[in-house]
């Protein structure tokens, strides 16, 4: 595991693909202390504020390995149990991940997670919200700092990046089996009530019914059937 750290950049993610396609190999973290161009999925701008963490880092992908939208589970552990170890004990069950990489913190979203693709590699951004919240949003957020102390972003990076080596093991022995029934004991209860909106902006309504084997969602429509969705925005209800 290595870190490297700038003061700023335009995009952690973007500086992690120019390092892939020069042949990068895993165990490296870059950590910007401030992004310029930073951004979420499906081309969200994601509030770059100093005090929080913005990193990224890289997968080389082996033959035999999970599909590789399932590091979205990986990298969704690996915050879960980063951030539950700045988190008093108690405060545990109000830390929940949501579909497809959400980590939320008593209803709040506290992190977001980017996966991009070059070549065999599968780039991963995280941002998380120690120091500091966006306000104004369409949806509810929060920062570590509402609850206590925050982390400086360089001590939070380091348990992170354990973390998520100990997950991407898992991941490929014993395998994505394994890391679907870790996610699930850590994510909102099914039958939860969600309202989905699919790439295209269609809107669906239903009920969590877990993920299937490949880690897509599974949406419980009010007939009774089952919606399968490999990408979309989802809000609890």
């Amino acid at each position: 595991m290595r870190i490297q750290t700038v003061a700023e950049t335009g995009s952690t993610n973007d500086d992690m693909m120019a390092r892939a396609r020069s042949g990068e190999g895993e165990g490296l973290w870059l950590r910007a202390e401030r992004q310029n161009s930073g951004r979420g999925r499906q081309g969200r701008s994601w509030d770059s504020v100093t005090g929080n963490l913005f990193a990224s880092t890289l997968v080389r992908l082996g033959e035999g390995d999970p599909p590789p939208a399932s590091l979205a589970l990986v990298a969704s552990l690996a915050l879960y149990d980063a951030v539950a170890a700045f988190l008093p004990e108690d405060e545990h069950v109000s830390l929940l991940l949501k579909w497809p990489n959400d980590l939320m913190l008593e209803g709040g979203k506290l992190s977001g997670i980017l996966l991009e693709r070059e070549g065999n590699a599968v780039v991963i951004g995280i941002g998380v919200n120690l120091a500091r919240h966006p306000e104004g949003l369409d949806r509810p957020v929060t920062s570590l700092a509402v609850h206590g102390m925050p982390p400086a972003p360089d001590i939070f990076l380091r348990e992170l990046a354990e973390r998520f080596a100990d997950w991407l093991a898992k991941w490929r022995e014993p395998g994505l089996g394994a890391i679907r029934d870790q996610w699930l004991s850590r994510a909102h209860p099914p039958g939860s009530a969600l309202t989905v909106h699919d790439p295209t902006g269609r809107k669906l309504e239903g009920m969590f019914d877990g993920i299937d084997a490949d880690g897509a969602l599974r949406l419980r429509l009010a007939d009774g059937s089952v919606h399968v969705m490999h990408a979309g925005d989802v809000f609890l209800v």
